[in-house]
């Protein structure tokens, strides 16, 4: 029998085993061995291969369940959505992540179904099983384009086609923070803190704590701030108000992220939005007063301030007008009126020219 010789691959047998199993790796200068599934030569085997010699992150991570899939299986089917360029190239970090949970656990209970019995009402069940409008809505995101994936090599159908995606129930969303609220906090917590930079990153910039997290001194350079926006928003490029600007000054530059633990490592985002519910509780403040709502507050404050609409999605970073229009509906509505009235005093005609009198009126005076 012909032996297949690879570059960079490692083959380890165990002659003491029973059953004389034989392991391959791919072992490359610099890099973490990485093992290979399957024989040499296998479909498995030689994906996994080009995969590793290409260098690809995904490669170092074997799949899982990869050394009993199947072709024509959900199993082989998550395998290939992963290699796919909608995967690796059509997604942020964030938005892969929460995906990948929600894949890997349809894949543990599916793997080994094949794809093409898959029906809509297959789907629509899976649906009904799941507790709460967010988890459907988030399981629906995630199984969609792994299905699509599939058509048409594994199904002539979209089996998700015509299934909309589940609603979530109207909710005003996270608490806008009041002016007062943002005040007490900030005669809580002084510039020089961590807690106080916090909010003003989120108040100011109008950031999420993704995004704040990852800030440092290089972000800021003459009077402006440079922010990489997450979830879809573009990038934004926005002066630095006096509040922002005097509460960095306030920190000391020993990072290169200014929110930094207790050792001096960046904060993951979920640390973080934990950390903050703790400070603002210590401030006094509500359970309803959290990091996000300070992004709308900010919002808020912007438009009462007479920001246009597209003003605020430079500032922002937000694509659509509706996305505006859902953060600035809590801006003061009163404030707001005033100067559109204002507006309309200023662009009224005003003469003092008497009426002309009606010509019965006229004569009567004669």
């Amino acid at each position: 029998m012909a032996q297949i010789r690879l570059r960079f691959v490692n083959s380890f047998g165990n002659p003491d085993r029973k059953n004389g199993t034989v392991r391959h790796y791919f072992r490359k200068r610099g890099m973490k061995a990485i093992p290979l599934p399957g024989i040499p030569g296998s479909d498995e085997f030689m994906a996994a291969y080009a995969a590793a010699l290409a260098g690809l992150p995904d490669a170092a991570k074997p799949e899982i369940g990869g050394r009993r899939m199947v072709p024509g299986t959900i199993d082989a089917l998550v395998v290939s959505y992963y290699r796919s360029d909608a995967w690796l190239h059509g997604l942020d970090a964030e938005t892969t992540k929460t995906r990948r949970r929600i894949i890997e656990r349809f894949r543990e209970r599916n793997g080994a179904k094949r794809v093409a019995l898959l029906r809509r009402d297959h789907v629509e069940n899976m649906l009904a099983e799941i507790d709460g409008a967010s988890a459907k809505r988030h399981w629906f995101k995630a199984i969609r384009p792994l299905l699509r994936h599939a058509v048409p090599t594994l199904l002539r159908d979209d089996p998700t086609a015509g299934i909309p995606i589940p609603k979530l129930p109207k909710s005003k969303g996270h608490h806008s923070w009041t002016d007062a609220e943002i005040a007490a906090y900030r005669a809580y917590w002084p510039c020089g803190t961590q807690q106080r930079l916090v909010l003003e990153f989120c108040l100011e910039s109008t950031s999420r704590r993704g995004e704040v997290v990852r800030l440092g001194p290089q972000h800021v350079r003459d009077g402006r701030i440079r922010i990489a926006r997450i979830h879809g928003s573009d990038d934004v490029d926005i002066p630095v108000t006096p509040e922002l600007q005097e509460a960095i000054d306030a920190m000391p530059r020993a990072h290169l992220t200014f929110i930094v633990t207790a050792h001096g490592r960046p904060r993951s985002k979920f640390g973080l939005g934990t950390d903050f519910a703790t400070w603002a509780r210590e401030a006094g403040l509500p359970d309803r007063c959290r990091m996000h709502g300070l992004k709308k507050a900010g919002m808020r404050i912007l438009a009462e301030d007479g920001a246009t609409t597209h003003e605020l999605m430079a500032i922002s970073g937000h694509k659509t007008l509706s996305e505006v229009e859902r953060y600035t509906k809590g801006a003061d509505k009163r404030k707001l009126a005033d100067q559109g009235m204002a507006k309309r005093r200023a662009n009224a005609v005003v003469t003092n020219a008497a009426a002309p009198l009606h010509k019965r009126g006229a004569k009567s005076l004669k």
